[in-house]
């Protein structure tokens, strides 16, 4: 019997580990790049949110280059898993005061760009299945250094688990936008209902909010 036991906490061990996943590759067109992106030490999930981890995830190793995106061009990241836990995801932009390279996330510099929310009947979250996270930049983005930064937000336990990631851009041909920034973290109560939301309720929720601020697209 204990051995039996043993066996099933170490499937289950092995079943959460599998369901986890980093941001791998920046995504620019039809290229991919590992480089740019600042990786992940481990697929582990990001708590609470208001660790200042929140930004680019636990000790992430720093990027090797920045990749050149023109305003209005597709960027993104793939994935090492496709999403499996229900809840939202988005896309920021985080303006660098220098060099991305050299910047550490601080600041009120953050803004969200693209977001991924809940459908009804059933109720479930559009990015779950997803192994690639993708939007264009806002025409109207300033040029400059930016870290691009996605957010996934697991809702199967509460509070809920973060997956986060960052990538190195410098964006040309920008616009003169200027878009509400806040900062990371900071852009997440943890009194949101949106990270509070029990999902296997009955009946499901009849609305959802992607916790954070608008989308900003110029």
């Amino acid at each position: 019997m204990k051995f039996t036991t043993s066996v099933l906490g170490l499937a289950a061990i092995a079943h959460t580990a599998s369901a986890h996943y980093m941001f791998t590759a920046l995504l620019h067109g039809t290229e991919g790049s590992t480089a740019a992106v600042r990786q992940a030490q481990n697929n582990s999930p990001v708590r609470p949110v208001t660790s200042l981890d929140m930004r680019c995830n636990t000790n992430a190793i720093p990027a090797k280059e920045t990749i050149t995106v023109s305003a209005g061009d597709t960027v993104g990241f793939r994935l090492s898993a496709a999403i499996f836990h229900q809840g939202p995801a988005s896309i920021y932009l985080g303006k660098a005061p220098g060099n991305a390279a050299d910047w550490d996330g601080s600041g009120d510099n953050w803004f969200k760009i693209a977001e991924w929310g809940a459908t009804q009947k059933p109720f479930t979250f559009t990015d779950v299945g997803k192994t690639e996270l993708t939007t264009t930049i806002p025409k109207d983005t300033p040029s400059g250094q930016y870290l691009v930064r996605a957010e996934q937000i697991a809702l199967h336990v509460l509070p809920p688990e973060y997956y986060v990631g960052c990538a190195q851009i410098n964006v040309v041909n920008g616009g003169s936008g200027n878009p509400p920034k806040l900062s990371i973290p900071g852009h997440i109560s943890p009194n949101d209902p949106g990270v509070n939301v029990d999902i296997y309720q009955v009946p499901s929720p009849s609305s959802y909010t992607v916790p954070g601020p608008t989308v900003w697209r110029g």
